[in-house]
């Protein structure tokens, strides 16, 4: 029993648990934060928009009677269409965070200087191996052993 308290002790301390608390927690929040958007905002603006069109209502009775089994296939759209909301406030809010994270930050600009392209074959043009003095593809030979370019931009 000592060593698996040891061993609970160990993982507390470490860190993980604590990062994992955080994190339900912090998950928790938001999920509070996107399904009031969601519930709150965006459903009434599509509500408006289609004229209060509910989809939970729509069901397939399976027997007789108010209390028979049904197959309540109007949840099941209307959990699609809350997915699909929550995902896309999720994007939003998420990019949202990420501009505003780098609107501080400058984009260094990227030298450009002299490129190097492979060597290829003055008479098929294709691409060879630097050094080489004969072309693998067309059987071509050079004067010269095949070299690099430098083209400056």
């Amino acid at each position: 029993m000592k060593k698996f308290m040891g061993e609970f002790k160990e993982f507390i301390n470490k860190g993980n648990a604590m990062d994992l608390a955080v994190g339900v927690v912090i998950g928790g929040a938001f999920t509070a934060i996107v399904n009031s958007i969601v519930n709150d905002l965006i459903k009434p603006l599509i509500s408006l928009l289609t004229g209060g069109l509910d989809f939970s209502t729509l069901k397939i009775p399976l027997g007789e009677g108010e209390d028979a089994a049904a197959f309540t296939y109007g949840n099941f759209i209307m959990a699609v269409i809350s997915f699909i909301l929550i995902a896309f406030v999720v994007f939003l809010l998420v990019k949202g965070i990420n501009k505003m994270r780098n609107a501080g930050k400058k984009e260094e600009p990227v030298e450009e200087g002299p490129k190097e392209l492979p060597p290829t074959c003055p008479h098929c043009l294709e691409e060879v191996k630097e050094g080489a003095t004969r072309c693998p593809h067309c059987g071509g030979e050079f004067a010269e052993p095949a070299k690099k370019t430098i083209v400056e931009e």
